[in-house]
């Protein structure tokens, strides 16, 4: 009687929509007392986490002869091996490496007194053009490669919105804009100069709206668009400004930008730029005082406030050994080029 129980039953099974019994050996049951001696064979599906897997299996089961789509297949992913955590991209080389020749930022020969004069004239020392390489040269020729991808894949992209020669004029455009703030500054900045009506004009764009509360805080002007030469480590440089920020004496590096920088990483390798600037000036016999740090302004043409980054003693010598790197970057690429040439 049981026997025809359990065949019935497998019968209904057989019959029920997405459901087959594979079939296995003969069961004999019996009226007898059933026998434990045997050892339970452990099924190893019990110990998988059912509720961890119940809905990818109902999904799978519920999307029979449907197409995956990229969600779907995302979701499946997740259930299956969690969700995707984006490790942050290891550390460069770079900020392991220390320079093998070290060459302080500092000049321990000069001292604080030195910074207490304020001359009513700024210097204006012009550039020499010359064999030594720029500080924007040596930045240029040791560009990382990640740097060189991305600078050259906005060049492609803006010549393929603009064209050539509309991205020429478009260039030509930015550092006309470059130019005229930087006149415009220094006509603010210098007790001497008299305004033009140019000048005028210019005072009234974007980008000077932009840093008028930065200029509330600058003081006691010690040099503007003046050159500098660090005799000992082979490089020249124009600065910007030499003058008080909020108190401290600093390399002020003026930028423009069409987007925000809100962050000192955004601005790439200005950094390294303002330290050369102030290791230059602290070890050239021309200047008689000592920069200890460094500030560097971005500003809008909309006139949306500048966003200022103070760079303190520490961070400037953080970066000053950055710099010290790229410059023998490019003494020893400089090095390998001369070895090359044919006589």
């Amino acid at each position: 009687m049981k026997m025809k129980f359990f065949q019935t039953i497998c019968r209904q099974l057989r019959s029920s929509k997405g459901f087959s019994v594979e079939s296995a050996s003969p069961v004999a049951f019996s009226t007898s007392s059933y026998s434990c001696g045997r050892k339970k064979k452990v099924n190893p599906y019990e110990e998988v986490d059912q509720e961890k897997y119940s809905n990818l299996v109902q999904s799978v089961l519920s999307s029979r002869g449907l197409a995956h789509t990229p969600e779907s297949l995302l979701e499946e992913d997740a259930l299956l091996y969690g969700p995707v955590i984006r490790h942050k991209p290891p550390k460069q080389d770079e900020d392991t490496r220390m320079p093998q020749n070290w060459f302080p930022i500092f000049n321990p020969e000069r001292n604080d007194k030195s910074n207490a004069s304020d001359p009513s004239v700024p210097l204006k020392i012009p550039l020499q053009r010359n064999l030594i390489p720029s500080v924007t040269r040596v930045l240029q020729q040791t560009m990382t490669k990640h740097q060189a991808f991305w600078l050259e894949r906005w060049k492609q992209r803006m010549i393929l919105e603009l064209g050539e020669d509309g991205f020429k004029e478009y260039t030509s455009n930015i550092f006309l804009q470059g130019k005229q703030f930087h006149e415009a500054l220094e006509s603010i900045l210098s007790p001497q100069e008299t305004l033009k009506e140019r000048d005028e004009n210019l005072l009234k764009s974007g980008y000077i709206e932009s840093v008028q509360h930065i200029l509330k805080d600058v003081s006691g002007v010690r040099a503007l668009e003046s050159a500098v030469q660090h005799e000992t480590l082979n490089y020249i440089g124009l600065l910007d400004c030499v003058a008080e920020y909020q108190g401290k004496l600093c390399v002020i590096d003026w930028k423009t930008s069409e987007k925000p920088k809100p962050l000192l990483r955004n601005t790439f390798d200005n950094p390294l730029q303002v330290v050369a600037y102030m290791g230059a000036v602290n070890h050239d016999t021309k200047y008689s005082f000592q920069v200890q740090c460094g500030l560097i302004v971005v500003a809008y043409k909309d006139g949306s406030p500048a966003h200022p980054h103070f760079m303190d003693e520490e961070l400037c010598s953080q970066y000053w050994a950055k710099w010290l790197l790229r410059l023998e970057e490019y003494t020893e690429k400089k090095k390998n080029q001369n070895i090359q040439k044919p006589e």
